[in-house]
């Protein structure tokens, strides 16, 4: 196409391709072909034997334009690309980049993958559960089976009392273990309610504490823990032995003599007491009242034996009736007598008693009591038909 001044005016020429195209201009065929053989590089289609060549990745085949019978024109004849569409000059290629590009495209389908009913982690936590069943399943039979053995076998009966051996009696005979067990001879040692034996035998007095165990295959071990006396008690009438709780005890089997040294039919040496005894209690009482007046009868031993005095051998009484009034009977050549101690100060009221004690026989031919309780005062009280006296004195 000519311009009014004489030049040939050259359109724009567009090869699409897609979403790409190349712009040439406005050219004859000739110049077209000229033009196409310079712009292509060298590098062969791969569509062989058709003598097209590709430029970064677009090709124009020269032998579809000389086959197109759309491109038969002369060589001076000006060419109008804008007639020829896009589409009708890709139209050739386009089938053989599409078979290029094939090669390189991913199916666009999802390929479906069989998949089992159960994952590979259920799987194997099932195999484990189904491992541990077996282990549990496996120790049950074999303890049950075992628990049978041990309870209907021969092997484990207690044939008789030879089979019950005891420890730590000293003041409980075996006949008071054995009164406890003796149901259990013939029996089978894992039938033997060791916690109920327990109980029983420290239902004995003397027994502080029991231990019961099995010894296989057909033996029983009792251990006894014997309650430590720390006084006489008399309660009514009858005299027994008490222990820091206020447990009374049953005095021992061989005898009944406070001091006595006796040997049991084994020969074994038993142990002498010599305590005071202590009065003021009931046998209704329960054992927390008797509890706490111990506290204050183990408080006054204390005091008296501080320092290694030992005073609280010359008492032969310690009354506690009255928690507020310790009275205790001391025993000396000339009579007993009772001393008011109080609640407090046990020593140095007491002292005050062995310093003065001759001074008031003197005056007194029989002394009944004396009262320490009050501060700076000491109340003599005489035997019946003598007048008491009031002595001054401090603490």
């Amino acid at each position: 196409m000519l311009t009014p001044d004489g030049c040939l005016y050259k359109k724009p020429l567009c090869f699409f391709r897609k979403t790409s195209y190349s712009c040439y201009g406005e050219f004859s065929a000739n110049e077209l072909m000229e033009y196409s053989n310079d712009r292509t590089t060298s590098t062969p289609s791969r569509a062989s034997g058709t003598g097209g060549t590709r430029e970064h990745g677009r090709s124009i085949f020269r032998a579809d334009i000389e086959r197109d019978p759309a491109f038969s024109f002369a060589d001076d004849q000006e060419i109008d690309i804008e007639d020829y569409a896009p589409d009708h000059l890709a139209g050739s290629s386009a089938g053989q980049d599409s078979e290029d590009e094939a090669q390189f495209h991913r199916a666009s389908k999802r390929v479906a993958v069989r998949k089992g009913p159960v994952t590979k982690r259920t799987a194997t936590r099932i195999r484990l559960f189904a491992i541990a069943a077996g282990l549990v399943c496996f120790a049950s039979v074999s303890a049950f089976a075992l628990a049978r053995y041990a309870t209907q076998s021969w092997r484990f009966r207690l044939e008789s009392s030879d089979n019950v051996e005891t420890t730590g009696l000293k003041n409980v005979s075996r006949a008071q273990v054995m009164d406890i067990l003796g149901a259990d001879i013939g029996r089978n040692l894992f039938k033997v309610p060791l916690q109920e034996r327990k109980s029983q035998l420290q239902e004995i007095p003397w027994v502080e504490s029991a231990v019961v165990m099995r010894l296989l295959p057909d033996r029983l071990r009792i251990r006894i823990v014997e309650r430590k006396p720390v006084g006489f008690v008399r309660i009514g009438t009858k005299v027994s032995l008490i222990d820091d709780g206020g447990v009374v005890m049953d005095l021992p089997r061989w005898g009944s003599q406070a001091g006595a040294q006796l040997k049991t039919a084994d020969s074994r040496p038993q142990e002498s007491y010599s305590f005071p005894v202590i009065t003021g209690m009931t046998e209704t009482e329960p054992l927390s009242t008797r509890a706490a007046r111990m506290k204050i009868y183990e408080r006054l031993l204390n005091e008296l034996n501080a320092s290694g005095a030992n005073y609280s051998k010359d008492l032969s009484e310690v009354e506690l009736s009255d928690p507020d009034d310790v009275k205790i009977t001391v025993e000396d050549p000339n009579g007993a007598l009772v001393v008011h101690l109080g609640s407090s100060n046990f020593l140095p009221r007491y002292q005050i008693y062995l310093n003065h004690i001759q001074e008031w026989r003197q005056q007194f031919s029989k002394l009944e009591s004396v009262d320490l309780r009050y501060n700076g005062q000491i109340i003599v009280n005489p035997a019946a038909g003598e007048i008491p006296v009031s002595v001054a004195g401090k603490h």
